[in-house]
């Protein structure tokens, strides 16, 4: 198991970008369900004690996601995904939008593009999000993105180790 694992959370504003590399003590096929199916992203996906709540989620292109984080008074802010690409265990890309509770985009939103692989037991996932505006790039920012974007991969990290434990799949 790796111990020092690599994390890096880069804004390039000139190009509108933010690069996500991070690195997991799990393999590939449990690190892409955890970002690819709807029961164990809603685990994760939200900064605490925010949650994470999917109405539905079509893991396909052409698919959509569409969830809202959930705050403990019950407030919540909705985003909408459409999958545009898909590469299974390898690569996926979407465009990300802020919404409200009826699906209606508010536009313009970004573009993320998530890459994986794996290397003796340590899977990396390199996340590319290419916003449409610097502007909203902005906001986004001083809304707490890098602080709780960063939150949401630690709480990755820990229920990878959870369902990737040896005793889980043997039924004790």
């Amino acid at each position: 198991m790796k111990t020092n694992l690599l994390f890096d959370f880069i804004v390039d504003k000139p190009s509108k970008t933010v690069f996500v590399n991070k690195e997991f003590n799990a393999e590939l096929p449990l690190v892409w369900d955890a970002f690819t199916k709807q029961e164990i992203l809603d685990q994760w996906w939200a900064p605490k004690p925010w949650q994470s709540k999917s109405k539905y989620m079509n893991f396909e292109v052409g698919g959509k996601r569409f969830y809202a984080m959930v705050g403990p008074e019950g407030q919540e802010h909705w985003s909408l995904q459409e999958y545009t690409s898909i590469t299974p265990k390898t690569n996926f890309k979407y465009l990300n939008a802020f919404a409200d509770e009826n699906e209606n985009p508010n536009l313009p939103g970004s573009n993320w593009d998530l890459s994986f692989s794996e290397e003796n037991g340590t899977t990396t996932v390199r996340i590319v999000i290419f916003n449409e505006s610097l502007e909203r790039m902005e906001q986004q920012i001083e809304m707490g993105f890098q602080g709780g974007f960063t939150m949401t991969l630690n709480y990755l990290d820990e229920l990878l180790a959870t369902l990737s434990r040896p005793d889980r799949d043997s039924g004790k």
